[in-house]
């Protein structure tokens, strides 16, 4: 429904996957749709799972990728205005298709407002790099917390 929604606004889709219905890996599909967008293969991305949450952490674990997990029509517009989202993450289980549909119209169609908001998306950048600098993270423990 996305592709075909995408499609008809007359952009160019590179679809991913996945094929059906059955159970995968989202954090495999959260990469590649990130990774095409920070390596400017693709400028923007739309990402679609049962809840969105998990596609949302794992797709803004990649560098230059700032995916927004959208629930209406206005959180569409103020991700993309206020934040410069180049990531759409939906939770289809829980969104109606023709909400979905209002959401992916109104989020390609809204544009990044720059201003006061630019320095924001800076700072975000910012936190981005120095979060990426080895010397300022701490080791994991195999429980997945980290030493303090």
């Amino acid at each position: 429904m996305v592709v075909e929604e995408l499609r008809a606004l007359d952009f160019d889709v590179i679809d991913v996957g996945t094929d059906g219905a059955a159970s995968v890996d989202y954090p495999d599909y959260a990469e590649k749709v990130a990774r095409a967008v920070a390596a400017g293969e693709a400028p923007s991305g739309v990402l679609l799972c049962g809840s969105g949450i998990g596609m949302s952490i794992a797709a803004n674990k990649i560098a230059g990728v700032r995916a927004a997990l959208v629930h209406d029509v206005t959180g569409a517009e103020l991700s993309r205005r206020h934040n410069d989202a180049n990531v759409l993450v939906l939770g289809g289980g829980m969104l109606g298709d023709r909400l979905i549909r209002d959401i992916v119209r109104t989020w390609v169609q809204s544009e990044f407002e720059g201003g006061r908001h630019r320095l924001r998306v800076d700072k975000i950048r910012a936190l981005e790099r120095s979060g990426s600098d080895a010397e300022t993270q701490r080791p994991v423990e195999p429980d997945g917390h980290q030493r303090r």
